[in-house]
């Protein structure tokens, strides 16, 4: 009887990890579940600091299933997101910033307890001196990714 109590304080444990590298801005309830009995369905507003790249903060906000499933982290998180990026201060790219077309991830989010991300990647565009960022879903939607984009100037 002990294990499966044991499983479910891990797996309710899971998003406190991924707090420590984001903050939860403010939450609006799209749904109550439930009788308002458990969390209701919302979206979520977070905030994430580029590490390679000083003077930036993005902001996502994310669709996040309540129900009981959704307290246990055995929901799965509709792939619908939007991503908006902000000077903070002097845009300052360190040189281990990834360059190229692959770019590079700078946050990832579990959006269900099995295969599907919400991640965000970095490229720079020296051509035109800006920081694009790039939200995507890793679960394909009618043969494309969801996603959205991000442009902050380098100055």
């Amino acid at each position: 009887m002990r294990v499966p109590a044991l499983l479910l304080a891990l797996l309710v444990s899971l998003p406190a990890a991924a707090a420590e590298e984001t903050k939860e801005i403010g939450h609006v309830n799209t749904a109550i579940t439930n009788l308002g009995l458990t969390r209701s369905h919302r979206v979520v507003v977070e905030r994430f600091d580029d590490p390679d790249v000083q003077g930036v903060s993005c902001y996502i906000s994310q669709a996040r299933t309540g129900g009981v499933s959704g307290m246990v982290g055995l929901a799965e998180d509709p792939a619908r997101f939007a991503l908006s990026c902000v000077t903070t201060g002097t845009v300052r790219v360190t040189e281990g910033a990834r360059r190229g077309q692959r770019g590079e991830n700078v946050y990832e989010s579990n959006t269900s307890l099995f295969f599907k991300e919400t991640r965000v990647h970095r490229f720079v565009d020296e051509e035109r001196g800006v920081v694009v960022y790039m939200a995507w879903s890793t679960k394909l939607v009618d043969g494309s990714p969801y996603n959205a984009v991000a442009v902050v100037p380098i100055r």
